[in-house]
């Protein structure tokens, strides 16, 4: 629906809005405020003395014209304050403040009432709303930030995030994002084009350099080649030089503590969001367990005559039915050869046939999503060749399996599932050497899970309660320097791991995962059986 702005100026009953709207029509599983106040305080507690962490809310998206795509909020901003409002701003101090007359070391901008755009878009919380409901002792409306002084004076470091640098500006409204944005760098004295890249180059030197030195010292050095910005700086130029670890660690203590601190956060919330805590676990579980059911009907409803769309359907149905607000990412359903392009999210072929398909789905349930992938045969039996592929698979996501251990490597799994594949394919006689087995294993097999598909995390030994995929692939495309019998055949087999001190454990575990499980499911009739929609003429 268009937003017909001139009937705004008719009269509208608006005087009751939003507030007979009880909360008992709404979930009562979320997160709580003593959850993300918890979060506030862990995240105080590793910010420098005398500092600020700043974070701004996620921007309104336009997907065409005057339709904009569903909101989805920052999730580090959601995970600090649990609130899902655009044109906010969080403030974290490491210390006690006056603000507004208050005592307090955290404060919201957040979108004040506002009957009339409430009656188009949506209650809002407001200021009392943020109190009441998110606990915070001080919440001020975003138009009051223009002229909220933050004591850059006094404070030694600033932290943030990336500023984004393509919000757009809502002219009837003089404190949406953009106002924000522009509201802030005016208090910091970050002047239009200033570059700040060099701190994320900091940044991922101090986080990664122990680990793999060597690595960071190539990526490095062709990010200065790549960007003239960065090419003179002296800490830059030094660290590439360095002949070893010790020259290297010496570079990395040099590198000063800036006031305007673009890179600190990133390490920060990487460690607080890794460790998942038991009130994340119980949507996390959620999340994963929908997106299996989903697996599970699909498989039970799947045939030969339907398109790749028609089964993305079945499968966001099954998350809608169990109250799943969206999709994690964007639903991957790919036929054939279409299952060999990574991220194919086009989903548009007419026909499954009698080829594989793989399917990598996952619900977003309460900002927590999951990431389950199987790949079946349309007709419900695997042929020769995929059934070889398919277990090849099975067998390296099994070796990935045993590596889930704390306190081992991130890269235990991926190493142990790509070392079976490199041997099953030579025996396959699809390539000769190990080395060659990367052609068609492309990708890693494992990523952390959580308020994003690709969760934050500090990629070092695996700590308890972390939650990640595994989820090893083999993609033989058209035209491969193969037997043809192999051409479009791609599998990819996803599970999601809770990795804790007494083990792991597959949360995804519901979706069938055998050949032997995945062609007997397939055989089981489906509630989907006898539902015919009118043939469009």
């Amino acid at each position: 629906m268009r937003h017909l702005w001139f009937l705004l100026l008719v009269s509208l009953p608006l005087g009751a809005m939003g507030q007979s709207m009880a909360s008992s029509q709404k979930p009562t599983d979320f997160l709580t405020k003593e959850f993300h106040r918890q979060r506030r305080e862990q995240l105080r507690q590793l910010l420098p003395a005398r500092s600020v962490a700043v974070f701004f809310s996620a921007p309104v998206r336009n997907r065409a014209n005057d339709v904009d795509f569903h909101y989805h909020q920052n999730p580090d901003f959601y995970y600090l304050t649990g609130y899902k409002e655009p044109n906010s701003v969080l403030l974290v101090f490491s210390e006690n403040q006056t603000i507004n007359g208050q005592s307090t070391n955290e404060v919201v901008f957040a979108q004040p009432r506002n009957p009339q755009a409430e009656s188009w878009n949506g209650k809002r919380l407001g200021t009392d709303g943020v109190k009441q409901q998110l606990g915070f002792a001080v919440s001020l409306p975003n138009t009051d930030f223009a002229a909220f002084k933050l004591d850059t004076a006094n404070l030694q470091q600033v932290l943030f995030f990336e500023l984004p640098h393509d919000v757009r500006n809502e002219a009837r409204d003089r404190s949406d994002l953009y106002d924000l944005l522009a509201q802030f760098k005016q208090k910091i004295g970050l002047r239009e084009g200033k570059s700040l890249d060099h701190q994320e180059i900091f940044s991922a030197i101090r986080q990664y350099d122990a680990q793999a030195g060597a690595q960071v010292q190539q990526e490095v050095k062709r990010q200065m080649e790549a960007n003239p910005a960065l090419a003179n700086n002296a800490i830059l130029k030094a660290y590439v030089a360095a002949k070893d670890a010790p020259a290297r660690a010496a570079v990395v203590a040099s590198i000063p503590k800036e006031k305007l601190d673009m890179s600190s956060l990133e390490g920060v919330l990487n460690q607080l969001r890794e460790e998942k805590t038991a009130e994340e676990l119980v949507l996390l579980r959620k999340a994963v367990a929908m997106s299996a059911i989903g697996q599970l009907e699909v498989m039970k409803a799947m045939q030969p005559g339907m398109s790749e769309m028609e089964v993305q359907g079945i499968h966001e149905y099954v998350y809608k039915k169990y109250g799943a607000e969206y999709e994690g990412y964007p639903s991957i359903v790919g036929a054939g050869n279409n299952g060999c392009i990574l991220h194919y999210t086009e989903n548009d072929r007419p026909k499954l046939n009698n080829d594989l398909v793989l399917m990598d789905l996952g619900a977003e349930y309460h900002g927590y999503t999951a990431d389950v992938t199987r790949t079946i045969p349309a007709n419900g039996k695997f042929s020769p060749e995929q059934k070889q592929i398919y277990e090849l698979v099975y067998a390296a996501q099994e070796a990935g399996f045993q590596q889930c251990k704390v306190g081992n490597a991130f890269q235990a799994p991926n190493e142990a599932a790509q070392k079976v594949m490199a041997e099953g394919l030579i025996k396959l006689g699809i390539i000769k050497k190990p080395e060659e087995a990367r052609r068609y294993t492309m990708h890693g097999v494992s990523h952390y899970l959580g308020l994003d598909v690709h969760d934050r995390g500090a990629y070092g030994p695996f700590k308890h309660n972390t939650v990640i995929t595994v989820e090893p692939g083999i993609y033989i495309p058209e035209g491969s320097p193969v037997d043809k019998k192999w051409w479009g055949i791609g599998v990819r087999i996803e599970d999601d791991i809770l990795i804790t001190n007494t083990g792991w454990e597959n949360l995804s575990k519901g979706a069938p995962r055998t050949v032997k499980d995945i062609e007997a499911t397939m055989a089981q009739p489906s509630a989907l059986d006898d539902f015919k929609l009118p043939v469009l003429k």
